[in-house]
């Protein structure tokens, strides 16, 4: 299928590649149906292209790569509401964002996608040591790449 987007013109996708989110995601309740975009087969952090909306993409990664005490406490209600049958068919997301040169994860706010079905939902972690704004990972400014 030919999906439209505004950062990547016009992509094929696999139908099988589409990621289903009943619910939407919070604050983009309409927003379902989304493609996992890699732009290497060695990335660490991916786009999640929303086909509902050209412009609606974020980026996103597993938080296990950069917090690896982090996990994520899924209720028996949220996994059969996905379809999960056990917990390895589980692939978990946060949102990245970059604050003063710090790529931040919404670790209350993670993304769980069920990688047989294709059936995510965003749930709230309660957990108060985990933030919206977590730190992952310092960026290089373009002047001390320069130097």
């Amino acid at each position: 299928m030919d999906v439209r987007t505004t950062r990547f013109g016009v992509i094929e996708i696999a139908e099988d590649r589409v990621i289903s989110f009943e619910k939407g995601l919070l604050g983009f309740p309409d927003r379902r149906r989304f493609c996992l975009l890699e732009p290497g087969e060695d990335a660490c952090f991916f786009w999640l292209q929303s086909l509902d909306d050209p412009a609606l993409a974020f980026v996103v990664t597993d938080p296990a790569l950069f917090v690896p005490d982090y996990n994520v406490p899924i209720r028996r209600e949220q996994m059969e509401a996905l379809h999960l049958e056990k917990l390895d068919d589980a692939q978990v997301f946060v949102i990245v964002n970059k604050v003063e040169g710090v790529l931040t994860g919404n670790l209350q706010g993670p993304l769980i996608v069920n990688t047989l079905t294709r059936e995510g939902e965003q749930i709230v972690v309660a957990e108060k040591r985990w933030t919206t704004r977590h730190p992952l990972v310092r960026v290089q400014e373009e002047a001390r790449r320069t130097a």
